[in-house]
């Protein structure tokens, strides 16, 4: 079997909002494809912002509780944009090193860690240091 990951579902409370922080993070608009889903291409993977609510949902919508990971081309133009666009930056260190702060890690990835509005843990990685373990 060779199996490709195509969507990951994003937990959001405000549908606008969110498509407003990631389109402003990615420099990219999106698409909105239902009253509570909008749609973002990473690199052939489908981010899908989604607000249950607002799609007529009941369910009660908590934040992902796991790091979700972004390889991108210019990490230095993407802490500025989160910071920018409202993220929220912690403090603390991981791995030994400032979190919200672009940083390379013991790994030799440069990233940085934050949160999105609505809670999501993110973590942006320069492309041109990404580790995939081979």
């Amino acid at each position: 079997m060779n199996a490709r990951l195509f969507r990951v579902i994003l937990p959001v409370t405000g549908i606008d909002a969110a498509a407003r922080f990631y389109g402003a993070v990615f420099n990219d608009a999106g698409m909105r494809v239902s009253e509570g889903r909008h749609y973002f291409n990473c690199g052939g993977t489908i981010l899908a912002c989604f607000d249950a609510k607002a799609d007529g949902d009941a369910d009660e919508m908590r934040p992902n509780p796991e790091w979700l990971y972004f390889a991108v081309p210019d990490i230095d133009a993407t802490h500025a944009a989160c910071r920018k666009a409202g993220a929220l930056f912690s403090e603390g260190d991981v791995h030994d090193t400032p979190a919200g702060e672009v940083h390379t890690r013991p790994w030799g990835e440069r990233s940085f860690y934050c949160q999105d509005p609505f809670g999501n843990k993110l973590c942006f990685v320069d492309q041109a240091t990404t580790f995939t373990g081979s």
